[in-house]
């Protein structure tokens, strides 16, 4: 698909770089004021920190403001961040709280409209345009993905297929019989859809499916080719987080399809080096930070995402800024024997091996005293054992090149792994039970 003409964006989108940073100071210190005055927890990070929201006087001075991590919306739980009262909340969402208390996170009625608005134009910007079907097999409910795309899609006029995860047969029966033409749903979930259709007998590219919008987890370029190949689809990433907004802060545009175009006009970004928290120019990588600049519930000061990428300046949205692809999570990282991993470090090996599927998972165990790593992948259906042997042996000898580490690798059955119907657990680690 192409992208669209100039009178398909909106009055943001066609800002010169002196009018956006303009837009972008202006908001920035209404938001600072807004923290400081209806937020106790800003109030008092600030005063620490010894600044006020008027030593904002340029985008470089946000660097004097202090960070806000997932920690600080927890020791807040539930609504001790917001900057609203209550009546003025029309909606709360939460992370899964897998790993401690959610963070919680509430929209006014204004901040639902923003939300909307930034999801229509990432839509449009993957080629999405009005009155093309969306089918939404982002889960529903307290996590932000299918809510956030579902509005989004109807901003922007399109008819939404709210499908949700799970049920996966039922899926391709609905892709197959209702024929949208756009489908938003992580990577992983949309390989295990894939896999459904050729169980069915169905060759997924004669689908009527023509656009895949995939996010809510990392994925690489090897993985694009993957999914394009076996869909006939463009495929373009989507960038959000519940903390910030949702899905919508960053979508890759279908046209260049070369990195994240941030919409800047409401979400302000910086990349730090996540040791020591200086700020990292352009072009090099380190972990993203967002301050919020439009919203009105539950504004972000230099939010932590642990996401790792850097910026670029933009191409097709110009000059609105793009963020790399997500290399991985700092709080993901493996660091085996002294070398720092990433799952898609392992994914691109994996892709690029013939034989292997796209379905694999990292197993740490101890061995001795050692951290051991093993890659438990699946074999392409209809692969002999002995190329499955010589895979194994190739995986084994790219990640040691490539990564510098030394793996064990198990190649299994087709559909031997569990299937994820929403964000992909890439590492099991089994230390705990190891002797």
């Amino acid at each position: 698909m192409t992208g669209p003409t100039p009178g398909d964006l909106d009055a943001a989108e066609r800002l010169d770089a002196d009018e956006l940073r303009a837009l972008q100071l202006e908001r920035l210190q209404w938001t600072l004021r807004h923290a400081y005055a209806n937020v106790p927890h800003y109030r008092k990070k600030f005063d620490e920190a010894g600044v006020r929201p008027e030593d904002c006087r340029s985008l470089a001075d946000l660097a004097k403001f202090p960070f806000t991590t997932k920690h600080d919306l927890r020791d807040n739980y539930p609504f001790g961040m917001f900057a609203v009262p209550q009546e003025r909340v029309r909606r709360i969402h939460a992370s899964s709280g897998t790993t401690g208390l959610p963070t919680v996170v509430g929209y006014t009625e204004q901040d639902l409209d923003t939300w909307a608005t930034v999801m229509a134009r990432s839509i449009r910007a993957a080629g999405g345009r009005p009155g093309h079907r969306v089918h939404v097999a982002y889960g529903y409910g307290l996590f932000t993905g299918g809510l956030g795309a579902h509005y989004g899609a109807e901003k922007l006029g399109c008819t939404v297929i709210p499908a949700s995860g799970g049920m996966t047969t039922r899926q391709v029966q609905i892709i197959s019989d209702f024929r949208p033409e756009i489908i938003m749903v992580t990577p992983s979930y949309m390989l295990t859809l894939l896999d459904e259709f050729e169980r069915q007998g169905i060759d997924p590219r004669t689908s009527s499916l023509r656009v895949g919008i995939f996010g809510a987890e990392p994925w690489t370029e090897q993985m694009r080719t993957e999914l394009e190949e076996r869909m006939e689809i463009d495929a373009v990433d989507i960038y959000g987080l519940s903390e910030v907004m949702g899905p919508g802060v960053a979508q890759e545009c279908v046209e260049t399809k070369d990195g994240l175009h941030i919409w800047e006009d409401h979400f302000y970004p910086e990349v730090i080096d996540p040791i020591d928290g200086s700020v990292l120019g352009e072009g090099r990588t380190g972990e993203l930070l967002f301050t919020s600049l439009t919203k009105q519930a539950l504004p972000i000061i230099r939010y932590r995402t642990r996401d790792l990428s850097r910026l670029l300046p933009g191409t097709a949205r110009a000059p609105y800024r793009r963020m790399d692809r997500i290399t991985g999570r700092s709080d993901d990282m493996i660091i085996l024997r002294g070398v720092n991993v990433f799952p898609t470090q392992v994914e691109e090996i994996v892709l690029r091996t013939v034989g292997l599927s796209p379905h694999f998972q990292l197993v740490l165990s101890r061995r001795g005293r050692m951290d051991h790593l093993t890659v438990r992948v699946e074999a392409r259906a209809g692969i002999p054992a002995e190329r499955r042997i010589t895979a194994a042996e190739e995986l084994v000898r790219g990640v040691k090149e490539g990564v510098g580490v030394t793996i064990e690798t198990v190649v299994l059955d087709p559909e031997t792994l569990e299937r994820s119907m929403g964000k992909l657990q890439r590492v099991a680690d089994e230390r705990g039970r190891s002797r």
